[in-house]
């Protein structure tokens, strides 16, 4: 597994998550950097939450008909997107999942939070939210300002 972060301190964080390895995408060419990683193979899927910023450089680290999942838009979403990239780039695949496509009733979201919460307990996800980014609902609008200026790693909680 290699995560793409945007700073140093999340570099570390990625690392003690269980990234094999860690690209700054503000720094570092991602593409190139997969690349050498994988002595030139490039790797079968890239799940990105970034968006609009690293698209390019995400369909470039993917092998011929590899798969593209979307899912974020921290840095804007993607847009105007030209499907014939896909076949000049290696015949790729590209979703856009969310939520509510995978979650639209009561049975499926208490499968869902069922099948987490055993992840959970089981140990094979590990759930670490920093203090710093525990906040009081009276403080959601401070909440909201945290995230937005893209200084939180990880999970966020609002206490009531």
């Amino acid at each position: 597994m290699i995560g793409t972060v945007g700073s140093a301190d999340k570099a570390l964080r990625a690392k003690e998550a269980g990234a094999w390895d860690v690209i700054n995408y503000q720094s570092e060419d991602i593409a190139a950097r997969v690349k050498d990683i994988t002595h030139g193979e490039k790797v079968n899927v890239v799940y990105d939450s970034v968006g609009q910023s690293t698209w390019l450089a995400s369909l470039d680290s993917l092998k011929r008909r590899g798969l593209m999942v979307s899912f974020g838009n921290a840095s804007g979403p993607v847009s105007g997107v030209n499907l014939g990239i896909l076949n000049q780039k290696g015949g790729l695949y590209v979703t856009r999942p969310s939520l509510g496509v995978y979650v639209t009733n009561r049975a499926e979201l208490d499968q869902a939070s069922n099948a987490l919460f055993d992840m959970i307990l089981s140990g094979n996800v590990k759930v670490d939210v920093p203090q710093s980014q525990i906040f009081a609902l009276k403080d959601a609008q401070k909440a909201h300002e945290t995230i937005e200026s893209r200084k939180t790693q990880g999970s966020s909680l609002l206490i009531p």
